[in-house]
């Protein structure tokens, strides 16, 4: 990171995608506040066990406004060089948008979507003025790039946070903060299912070098984890 705040504010940290990031930051010598949902064990308390003082955990449901508000609280005169938003959710890939119940859509759009910004929004304060902004999207998100169909619900509620994160670097044009929507590839973890081509390993090292690179690089990036840019 150029800036010379290390902390990083990690929301979705629990297990897969969010437990190998908070991993590889300690690696590169980080200081990680990271978050989980709920009070049970996850693979995040093992790692901040494995790595004492490196690792700090909160619990916020990112769905819940109010829980949003009570760590901006908690976390008052706190700087961070760097907030990640990888909080998420799935939903079926075999049933069209029409198919799908609304209670199931509503939840992963408010979950995908709604909440991302509502944490940046409420967190910003809390992040360098030339720190880092990034938010787990999808190479699924790419309008673009939608040609087979599928996971339709899904694709629909990361091209929204898409957009709305182009609406949120519209209102904030001019400023120095770099804003990033990561495409970590197809991975295999409990979301990603057994059949996606590329390990964790091969992913997120990568997802973070690619964030540090756009470190000083002010607007909005939409890149994979290779750092090649995203068609909209």
């Amino acid at each position: 990171m150029s800036t010379t705040n290390s902390n990083v504010l990690l929301i979705g940290g629990s297990r897969g995608l969010g437990s190998a990031l908070a991993q590889e930051w300690v690696r590169r010598g980080r200081h990680v506040v990271a978050t989980v949902r709920g009070s049970a064990r996850t693979p995040l308390h093992d790692l901040a066990d494995a790595h004492p003082g490196a690792i700090e955990i909160e619990t916020v449901d990112v769905t819940e406004p109010e829980q949003i508000d009570a760590l901006r609280d908690r976390l008052a005169g706190r700087r961070f060089g760097l907030l990640f938003v990888n909080a998420g959710v799935t939903s079926r890939s075999d049933v069209t948008v029409a198919q799908t119940p609304t209670d199931d859509f509503v939840r992963v759009f408010v979950t995908n979507a709604l909440s991302p910004l509502r944490v940046i929004e409420t967190l910003q304060d809390l992040i360098e003025s030339e720190g880092t902004i990034g938010v787990m999207s999808s190479g699924q998100g790419s309008v673009t790039n939608n040609e087979r169909g599928g996971h339709e619900v899904y694709r629909g509620s990361k091209a929204a946070l898409n957009t709305f994160m182009r609406s949120y670097a519209a209102r904030h044009a001019g400023e120095p903060r770099a804003l990033v929507l990561m495409a970590p590839g197809w991975v295999r973890t409990e979301l990603g299912g057994e059949g996606a081509k590329l390990t964790v390993d091969e992913s997120i090292p990568n997802v973070v070098r690619t964030l540090e690179s756009l470190s000083g690089a002010p607007g909005l990036h939409y890149v994979d984890y290779l750092g090649r840019t995203v068609p909209w």
